[in-house]
Formats: structure tokens, sequence, C-alpha cells
């Protein structure tokens, strides 16, 4: 896909109307709301910057939480203006509504270069309906469009996807870089690539293997899932998380990926205990040696040697999932090893590294590791639907 972008843009007093995703956590205390992370404030900056910098009137629409569109008080985003302030080092209005006279005033009240921000769109029904008309209410105060929220292009709503069709659009600095990372990683990738896909459920991942095993070199399969796999196979896997009456699913798969080339990479040994404990004796056993009261828990010390390997001989990697209960040591160590590797392999320019989803980014952060990673997704559920193949609604609507 091709995308205008914003360099090419006649920014100088023009309204820009920028979603963001502002949906931050929040501690509510006895005087509301108070920003706990700021993280998705600070992926606004740069965009905002450049705008500003350019002159332009900067608009940002945001959501927050779940009115489900109707005013909700204590789902008011006034609270986000003045941590935004302190880290623009510049004023943010902040303007009760999202559209009519009380958007218009304070849009209209802006100088080149200044900023505001307005209330919850989604305290109207109109914004996750779609609704033309809300759609051309918020394209009043705009005069381009720019999305900045990756997180919620995967979602056709009226502020992600209808503003798009009505303004001259553009992607955000922050979605243009993620749009650019994950065609270098699944779009257009260099070749040999691997995947790593982990987690608890085969269930909850079906669309991303039948994509993935389609598209990829190598697919390491690891977590829970790998268990269904694993007993799809004819391995016992004892008492362990196992779906298996999704075996079959398992084996086709499975089936999928040997017609399309796709080397699937199954752990070969694992690490069990008799529970999930911090400091529980564990044991590392064979795939025939699993005893009938056994956790599998992690990938055995074989098994990511074997995934260490196979990155060595691949110039791009996507993951998305752990390879094993990360969050309870000593059984992140498969995560851990194979986490520390790709981020060396990037961090010397011999892999390009892309991974997301909330287990994989909190696996990488234990880990240490996140900024040596080429690119790490905090979209969530849009980073998802991507390595699913499925078109983001948010995404489409900014082609040029």
């Amino acid at each position: 896909m091709t995308f205008r972008t914003l360099d090419t843009a006649d920014l100088a007093g023009k309204r820009a109307m920028v979603r963001v995703d502002f949906n931050v956590p929040v501690d509510g205390g006895p005087n509301g709301n108070q920003v706990t992370d700021d993280t998705r404030l600070r992926a606004a900056l740069p965009t905002i910057h450049y705008l500003s910098k350019q002159g332009a009137k900067v608009v940002l629409l945001a959501h927050f939480d779940r009115p489900k569109g109707k005013v909700v008080p204590e789902m008011s985003l006034g609270f986000v203006a003045e941590p935004l302030s302190a880290l623009l080092e510049q004023p943010v209005a902040f303007a009760s509504d999202c559209i009519g006279d009380e958007a218009a005033k304070v849009v209209n009240s802006l100088e080149n270069g200044g900023v505001a921000l307005l209330e919850n769109v989604r305290f109207h029904a109109g914004e996750e309906k779609n609704d033309a008309d809300f759609a051309k209410a918020l394209a009043a105060n705009g005069d381009v469009y720019v999305n900045d929220a990756f997180s919620a292009a995967h979602r056709a709503h009226a502020s992600t996807e209808g503003l798009a069709k009505l303004l001259p659009a553009y992607p955000g600095l922050s979605m243009q870089r993620e749009l650019e990372a994950l065609d270098a990683a699944l779009g257009n990738p260099k070749k040999p690539v691997i995947g790593i896909v982990g987690g608890s459920k085969v269930s909850t991942k079906l669309d991303l293997l039948n994509n993935l095993v389609a598209k990829l070199d190598r697919l390491a399969i690891g977590g829970g899932m790998a268990n269904t796999f694993l007993f799809a196979q004819g391995h016992d896997v004892g008492g362990s998380l196992c779906e298996k009456d999704l075996a079959d699913t398992a084996r086709e798969i499975m089936k999928k990926a040997d017609a399309a080339g796709c080397e699937l990479l199954l752990p070969v040994d694992v690490v069990v205990a008799k529970k999930v404990a911090p400091g529980v004796e564990t044991a590392v056993r064979a795939l025939n040696e699993v005893q009938a009261d056994d956790l599998i828990l992690d990938a055995g010390p074989e098994s990511a040697t074997r995934l260490l390997a196979a990155m060595d001989q691949s110039i791009t990697l996507i993951w998305n999932g752990p390879l094993g209960v990360f969050e309870v040591p000593p059984f992140d160590e498969a995560t851990v090893s194979a986490a520390k590797h790709a981020a060396s392999l990037a961090k010397s320019g011999k892999l390009v590294a892309v991974a997301g989803g909330g287990d994989t980014v909190a696996a990488l952060n234990h880990a240490g590791v996140s900024a040596d990673f080429t690119f790490v997704s905090t979209a969530g559920g849009a980073f998802l639907e991507w390595m699913e193949g499925k078109t983001l609604p948010g995404v489409a609507a900014l082609e040029a």
C-alpha cells in the first residue's frame, strides 16, 4: 500500500485533526484520574511536534475507556491535557466536546502551532457506528486528517476511518514507522523469514497460524500452544494445558505448513514441574519421558538451542507470544534466551526483528531487550489482526 506522507503536506495555518491513542492506564484517586504510564502520550509527541513546527493548528482526537455513546464524566479526557502539556512544554487547550460549537470555539482560538485536545469521541454513539453525519461534524473542525493511532486502526470508527474519507489523509510519524516496520517483517520481508508464535491456546491464534505458515520459511511454536501440536503428533503431555479437541486442526496446520514449504519448529524437549510456582523442583524431559502428573511449562534447552540456530539462518523475525510461563522463573529461560539472541542479532544488523502483542512486550521487557529489537509494537489487537492477514480499516483508509 502507498500513503501520502506528512513531509508532502502543506500544513501552515491548517487545522490538522490527529487521531491519537490516549487510552492510558490511570489511577482514579480522590481528585480524579491520574496517568500512571505516559507511554501512549509520549508516542504521539513526534507527530504533534512536527505539525506544530510546520505551523499547523493541532487538534487531537482520542477515546478513553468505554462510555458506549454516552457522556460519562469519569471517562472525560480532560485529565490528559495537563500531563500532555508538560511533555510538549507548551499549553494544551481542552474542549468539553469533540463536535459542535464548543469544539469549534477552542479550535478557532488556536494560533498556528497551537495544540488542542477534544473530548472523548466515544461520548457520541456515532463514533463506534462510524456514522457519516458524526464524521462530518468532526471534519468541520479540520483541514487535514492524520492518523497516529495504529492501535485503533483495526476499528472502522468515525475517527479512524470515516474522517479519512472526508479530509486529505496521512499517517502520523508513529503510524508511518509502524507500517514500515510491519511491511519489512511480513509484507515485503527479506528472506529467510522466521516466526515465533507462543501463548497459551491454539484456539485464539488459528487465523494467525494459518496466515503465517503460508508466508514464512520457518515457524517456531511455543507456550501452551505447542502442547496441542505435540499431542496431535501422538506425544503424551501429562497434565499440561492442551486443547485436545483441536488435535485435528493442529494436524491440518502442520499439513498446510508442509505443503507451503514452511518448516515448523516444535519443542524437542521440555521443562516440567508438578505445579506452577517460583522455586519448584523442575526437570528437563524428552518428549517420550513426560509423566502423567507433569506440567510442561517451558521449552527445553535443546529446543532453545535449535531456535537460536534457526534465527542465525534467518534475515527477518516476526514474534508474537512467549515460549513458556515466563512470568514465573525459572520457566522464563527459553523466552529470555531467544529474546536476548534476537536482540543481539538485530543490534548487530544481522536480523530485522519485529515483535508485538501484550505478552510479547512484557516478555521482552522482562528480558531487558525491547530497545534492541528493530521494532516492538504495543498495538495489541491491531498488531494481531495485521499478523492474521486481515485488512485494517484505519490503515486502508489512508491509502493514497
